[in-house]
């Protein structure tokens, strides 16, 4: 029997930030996303769930790391790491190559939000544009966080934006 696959949930995305405690002020502060697992430390250890599945996902080549967990309103997880040998800087902003180039977050108040990242050290990329400007009024942008890392803002959800019909004036 070949069955349609049903749409998989989102659950959380994975993050490595130089800082963690400043990435956690960031997150939460600016976000406001929640912090539901304080920063702690995961050491390579074989006797610890944990510490095994680590090794597993990381290899041999670390000693220990700093984690935390933070959530969004709508139950999706944002695991942020900091790994002390790890490179400090962000790669460069390359899209073109494979690999996950930005996440996007929701906000109405877009504008808001830009001055907020702003004004915790972050960057604006481009202009506030509308994507159909004139058959929807809803605005994007993309943004930097302190640490380099790329996401873009949407002022309404995915499945307005892209489908039609969601809104005509």
């Amino acid at each position: 029997m070949n069955l349609r696959p049903y749409p998989k949930t989102f659950s959380h995305i994975g993050i490595t930030v130089p800082d963690l405690h400043e990435a956690v002020k960031f997150y939460s502060e600016v976000m406001g996303w929640y912090v539901i697992m304080e920063p702690s430390i995961v050491k390579k250890e074989t006797d610890t769930a944990i510490g095994q599945m680590c090794i597993d996902v990381f290899g041999n080549g670390w000693e220990q790391f700093e984690i935390a967990h933070l959530a969004t309103s709508d139950g999706i997880g944002i695991e942020l790491f900091s790994f002390p040998n790890g490179i400090k800087e962000a790669p460069e902003f390359n899209p073109f190559n494979t690999g996950l180039f930005h996440f996007c977050i929701q906000d109405p108040n877009i504008e808001e939000l830009i001055e907020k990242i702003l004004l915790y050290g972050g960057k604006q990329r481009m202009p506030v544009r509308e994507y159909y400007p004139d058959d929807k009024p809803y605005k994007m942008c993309y943004v930097e966080d302190p640490f380099g890392i790329v996401f873009e803002i949407y002022t309404h959800s995915y499945e307005l934006t892209y489908s039609s019909g969601a809104y005509t004036k």
